[in-house]
């Protein structure tokens, strides 16, 4: 579904686990970079990034879009905790049009 309601926004999610929370990814990693001779290596810690282009009236209602997703579905709030970030910002095409006409 294209709503092309305002602004065509980008925003990039980082999710990793809280601390405190065990991370035998992150371990084995860990261990394979050690085994690889890479000594100095200390703490590795295992996350997820997703990248979701939205599309809507306002930032503001982009960002409370984005929060709601990630405490929803993206991110467990039990074990994870979730940053994320705005690429770009631009007039969406849909917006373009209408003030065009």
């Amino acid at each position: 579904m294209q709503l092309g309601l305002g602004f065509a926004v980008r925003f990039k999610i980082f999710i990793s686990l809280k601390e405190g929370v065990l991370d035998p990814q992150g371990k084995a990693v860990e261990r394979s970079l050690h085994s690889l001779g890479y000594q100095e290596v200390q703490g590795v810690r295992m996350g997820k990034y997703i990248e979701v282009n939205l599309d809507l009236a306002s930032r503001q209602e982009a960002e409370a879009r984005i929060r709601e997703m990630c405490e929803r579905l993206l991110a467990n709030p039990v074990i994870e905790d979730y940053r994320f970030e705005i690429e770009d910002e631009k007039p969406s095409a849909a917006s373009k049009n209408r003030a065009e006409s």
